[in-house]
């Protein structure tokens, strides 16, 4: 197991910078996550990591070893790309060998070792087939074990799961955090897709514009988001405008045009003023409809829209001339739609307040 130290990293093509100046460590062992928006700068970023760019500014440390100008076939990465990247004239066995023979790997190790990478990613009965006999889920399997078997310091994953269909997905999602955890990998894997990286990442960078956002693990990324785009990225949230009306400790009063909402600042460290314009970020699952006004942040309105999804709906809530977005778990207000007063109160600690 590595650490991954990052520091100050530029990386430009011509007039377009891709990263800015870009700070960030990952500490061995973990499942980290970037994120972001299209054009951010995450592949750019997993890139120079890989070897693959050299960043003009800034540098990249292995541990101790500063790997920042380092050729990519010494850097001993593993990594994986959406496309599979497979020889399709080639067996599975023979796919998984080839970093081992460009190595020079004597045979009866390449051997043992090739059975070892099939095994742990569920692969050994396949190894005589080649890649046109296999299922999406097979051949992206082959690809972990292909750079699983040259033993690498940190692997690196490039949207591995995007060609595969929802189902193979989830099975996918599985199988990488298991191997992870076995062969106890620092991995650090680019994705578009928020449950995701949600669901199986033990933390998460947040990047825009070649810059990182904000870095947490999945639940203090969605539940404290520090900015409206680290908020709008990840998952869905209502975003209502309003402006300080008193601040005490870390509990923000905001008076809004659909009511008075008690907050939490999603910046620790944003020392917010009163009358001061901020943002409210109120997910939609954690609004509590009811038919009486409960005590605490409520506001009054009506049900304008309903969709139906079996184990939830989702609501649009009219209130203030504004519509909010509410999902009920094991829905009881959906007869509720073509009218009549309702309440939506929601928890403190779930009023995220944003600067700006």
């Amino acid at each position: 197991m590595i650490s991954i130290r990052i520091q100050n990293l530029t990386k430009r093509f011509g007039a377009v910078t891709a990263l800015d100046h870009l700070d960030l460590a990952i500490e061995a062992g973990e499942l980290f996550f970037l994120l972001g928006p299209s054009g951010c700068g995450k592949t750019t970023l997993l890139r120079c990591l890989a070897g693959f760019y050299i960043p003009d500014e800034g540098t990249i440390r292995f541990g101790d070893e500063d790997v920042t100008r380092l050729e990519p076939h010494k850097r001993n990465t593993g990594m994986m790309f959406q496309s599979y990247a497979l020889w399709p004239h080639l067996t599975v066995a023979e796919n998984v060998a080839f970093g081992l023979e460009e190595r020079k790997v004597p045979k009866a190790e390449l051997r043992r070792r090739v059975g070892e990478a099939l095994e742990s990613v569920h692969m050994g009965p396949y190894a005589s087939r080649r890649p046109n006999q296999l299922s999406g889920g097979q051949q992206q399997r082959v690809a972990l074990a292909r750079a699983l078997v040259i033993r690498p310091r940190c692997l690196l994953l490039d949207e591995p799961l995007s060609n595969l269909d929802a189902k193979l997905r989830l099975e996918m999602r599985a199988e990488i955090r298991r191997v992870c955890q076995e062969f106890k990998l620092t991995t650090v894997y680019v994705t578009h897709d928020q449950k995701e990286a949600l669901s199986i990442s033990d933390r998460m960078a947040v990047l825009d514009a070649g810059r990182v956002l904000q870095v947490g693990t999945p639940a203090q990324i969605y539940r404290r988001p520090t900015s409206r785009v680290v908020a709008n990225f990840i998952g869905e949230t209502d975003f209502i405008p309003g402006r300080v009306a008193a601040v005490a400790g870390e509990r923000v009063t905001v008076a809004t045009a659909v009511g008075t909402f008690a907050g939490i600042p999603g910046d620790p460290n944003a020392a917010l003023a009163v009358d001061e314009a901020v943002t409210l970020s109120i997910r939609p699952e954690c609004w509590q409809l009811s038919r009486t006004r409960p005590a605490g942040n409520a506001v009054a309105g009506r049900i304008g829209a309903a969709v139906y999804l079996g184990e939830v709906a989702q609501y649009e809530f009219l209130a203030g001339g504004q519509a909010l977005k509410i999902l009920e778990l094991n829905p009881r207000f959906l007869g509720a739609a073509t009218g009549g007063e309702l309440f939506a109160g929601v928890a403190e600690a779930d009023v995220v307040v944003l600067r700006g």
